[in-house]
């Protein structure tokens, strides 16, 4: 059976009651997960939303998994501070914190089979002095540096952008052949270990309108894209591009490819949000475990209303069962 870490996220936010939710969702049917987050938060948040979710703290996976059909199972994690639901506290920031912490190490140990987490608050930890610029980057930095991508999935498209969390002028002006060759390969090994796809097919995305009308609409399109596509081919990596942007994400192109390489972030994120905006999902790439989230926010205007969609997280626990068994099928492939 698999089971996985459920880190608290923001307390402020969204968080807690997406974890109650999707405990009612998939307790007959699983994933199994255990929540680091603070019980005692959770029953009051089960209470105040007149959720019948009975909550129970556990002393390890084992009890986790045992519980997990009767009890959401809980590995305690201390909030510093009483929670108001919308109003993010920097004195709570090590919990949260903490609970990424403690569901890495037990990943890592072979005790839980993946990780997946709820949204956090960037501003609130940067208050507390969180030196990383979110999540991914933090992950990555906890597994020794190794170089990550950032994959949406939803049931029609898979993305990854080439940069991130920077400005789009950053991104324009960092965007380099070899960044774009090292995220595609991240994203082929993943499509290949944790997706199960045997031979994938990757799209790149242009930079520019119309990837950029033979040098018409700016030079990166042939200067810096197209010899990352050649490098890519030379190694016999399936790969078509550079695409024009505004036509790659229609129903008929998608239908080609199996991952999209985007240049930024908005130029990835923006055609899977408009597919599946309540059903996508976070997946790191590159880490030496599975780790998935919801792609949402922490959703502080909304938070202790009883109107959070527990959809992307049932979402992000159920493909994070899906990556972490592919993995685990090929580790003990013969």
């Amino acid at each position: 059976m698999t089971i996985l870490a459920l880190t608290m996220g923001e307390p402020a936010g969204v968080g807690g009651e997406l974890t109650l939710r999707a405990w009612q969702h998939l307790r007959a049917s699983g994933p199994a997960f255990v929540a680091l987050d603070d019980p005692e938060r959770l029953s009051a948040t089960a209470r105040a939303l007149g959720l019948d979710v009975p909550v129970r703290t556990v002393a390890d996976m084992r009890e986790a998994e045992a519980a997990f059909a009767q009890t959401l199972p809980v590995l305690p994690v201390r909030l510093r501070a009483s929670v108001v639901a919308g109003r993010p506290d920097p004195a709570n920031a090590p919990a949260v914190i903490d609970s990424i912490d403690r569901a890495i190490e037990l990943v890592r140990s072979g005790a839980a089979d993946a990780v997946v987490t709820n949204p956090i608050q960037k501003a609130t930890l940067y208050a507390a002095g969180f030196p990383h610029p979110g999540h991914t980057e933090y992950l990555a930095a906890k597994a020794g540096g190794v170089p990550v991508a950032m994959m949406l999935v939803c049931p029609e498209l898979r993305v990854v952008p080439v940069s991130i969390h920077v400005s789009l002028r950053e991104a324009v002006a960092g965007l380099s052949c070899g960044e774009i060759v090292s995220t595609a390969r991240i994203a082929l090994a993943a499509l290949k270990r944790d997706f199960a796809i045997a031979a994938p097919r990757l799209a790149i995305a242009g930079l520019n309108p119309h990837a950029g009308e033979d040098g018409a609409m700016g030079r990166e399109d042939i200067e810096i894209v197209k010899p990352a596509l050649e490098m890519l081919r030379a190694d016999g990596i399936d790969a078509a591009g550079p695409l024009p942007p505004d036509t790659m994400f229609a129903p008929r192109a998608r239908a080609r490819y199996d991952a999209a390489i985007c240049m930024y972030h908005d130029q990835a994120l923006i055609p899977l949000k408009t597919l599946d905006v309540d059903g996508g999902v976070n997946v790191t790439l590159g880490l030496p475990f599975v780790r998935t989230s919801p792609d949402h926010g922490t959703a502080l205007d909304i938070a202790g209303k009883g109107l959070a969609d527990p959809g992307s997280l049932i979402a992000a626990l159920r493909l994070a069962q899906t990556l972490a068994r592919n993995r685990n099928n090929e580790v003990n492939a013969p």
